[in-house]
């Protein structure tokens, strides 16, 4: 029997790919056209090559900012992953105090990122915070704005508090699709706490873990609002990470070339990272099938 091909469903298709074009491909090819050229205003621009890229590979100015945001993003996997797994094996699995956990744990994900910014500046300031007022009164010194741990402690702790519920709610799925039979024969074996969750659950939950790791990556080497807002870059250039020094060099400096040819380098360094994230999540799910 013939069917017959409609591509009609093209059209309903065709504003959101519109939309793409508009909000994303548009906005590249300007950034890429900066890259390129250089100019000195009244809309004239200059051929320059590759010059910005050459600038910005020897720049330690750049090197200097991705290594901060290398060890932010290291720092909050190595907290947040384990974290948010240890909350979920912790968590009811059914029942009302299991719904009731759900609910808290979605909670600071529904705060807008410049909120969750504030929040914490408020948080520890000295003068009226209660975190910062409390350990000065306990003769702890902590201060944000002038101490350079105090400001990567509070936008780590920060960044923890915030998303470590997403990573906890994806490892909560990932146990709850587990067959009942997995924990009965682990019974009948009289498999250790340990065994179980290194042979059945940790298995299992790959799948959303990968999917976590890279949402968390991604989130955490792209974040600007949070610790622009807490510290400002600061003490100096303590916590200038990538996106931060990004807009320094674009609206403050008005270094357009340099700036295009340091998002475009910004911007392959995460393609190359999730691809990497991308591909051993399909080697899973190759062999976990």
């Amino acid at each position: 029997m013939d069917k017959t091909i409609n591509q009609k469903a093209w059209f309903l298709v065709l504003p959101v790919l519109l939309l793409v074009a508009f909000s994303a491909v548009i906005p590249l090819m300007t950034v890429v056209n900066y890259s390129v050229q250089d100019t000195f205003g009244n809309n004239q621009f200059f051929w320059a090559g590759l010059e910005w890229f050459d600038e910005m590979l020897h720049s330690d100015r750049m090197w200097n900012a991705l290594g901060r945001q290398v060890m932010f993003s290291a720092i909050i996997l190595a907290i947040e992953i384990p974290l948010g797994i240890f909350i979920a094996l912790n968590m009811p699995k059914s029942g009302f105090w299991s719904s009731l956990c759900l609910v808290l744990m979605s909670l600071p994900l529904l705060i807008p990122w410049n909120v969750v910014g504030t929040i914490w500046q408020i948080f520890g300031r000295v003068d009226i915070g209660l975190l910062g007022h409390t350990l000065d009164a306990l003769g702890i010194p902590y201060n944000y704005t002038q101490n350079t741990v105090a400001a990567w402690i509070t936008i780590v702790v920060m960044d923890v508090w915030h998303w470590t519920s997403l990573v906890a709610l994806l490892a909560f799925a990932g146990l709850k699709s587990i067959p009942d039979a997995y924990y009965q024969a682990a019974k009948i074996d009289q498999a250790s706490r340990w065994a179980i969750f290194r042979y059945i659950e940790l298995p299992k939950m790959a799948g959303v873990l990968m999917i976590a790791i890279l949402l968390r990556f991604m989130d955490s080497f792209m974040i600007y609002t949070e610790p622009f807002v807490v510290t400002g870059g600061g003490p100096g250039n303590a916590t200038t990470l990538l996106s931060i020094d990004l807009v320094k060099m674009a609206l403050g400096q008005f270094d357009l070339g340099p700036a295009a040819a340091f998002s475009i380098m910004y911007y392959l360094v995460i393609l190359l990272v999730s691809w990497v994230f991308f591909t051993v999540m399909t080697n899973l799910d190759k062999k976990g099938s």
